[in-house]
């Protein structure tokens, strides 16, 4: 890597949404950029934590006990096998890091394409 990645100009160059970009790799993980607005699926990821961290907006992410409310700057991990569903009233934008490969709905079939930015 030979320059800082601008998130912002990033997330500018996309509008559609729950369609991750790979901004970087580490470690065997992606580190995404995503735009979401609405409800995506409730779903889990059997075998990997889901790590959302909100740069713009209030993302909700519903568990089936309760809801976690995050603000910008505010981070959340959900535990690998815990259902899910995140909601976003209004756009968010989100910071995202997954063991390359992960699908974002925790099934290949039903996942998103990763595209890079």
């Amino acid at each position: 890597m030979s320059d800082a990645i601008d998130l912002s100009q990033r997330l500018s160059t996309f509008s559609d949404h729950w369609s991750p970009r790979t901004v970087a790799q580490f470690n065997a993980c992606d580190v995404m950029v995503v735009k979401v607005e609405g409800e995506f699926v409730w779903h889990k990821h059997d075998d990997t934590d889901d790590f959302f961290l909100v740069l713009k907006g209030v993302l909700d992410i519903e568990l089936r006990d309760r809801t976690v409310t995050l603000k910008p700057g505010q981070m959340y991990v959900v535990p690998k096998g815990v259902e899910h569903r995140p909601v976003a009233r209004e756009e968010v934008h989100l910071l995202l890091i997954e063991p390359t490969g992960t699908p974002n709905t925790g099934d290949r079939a039903t996942a998103a394409a990763r595209k890079v930015v």
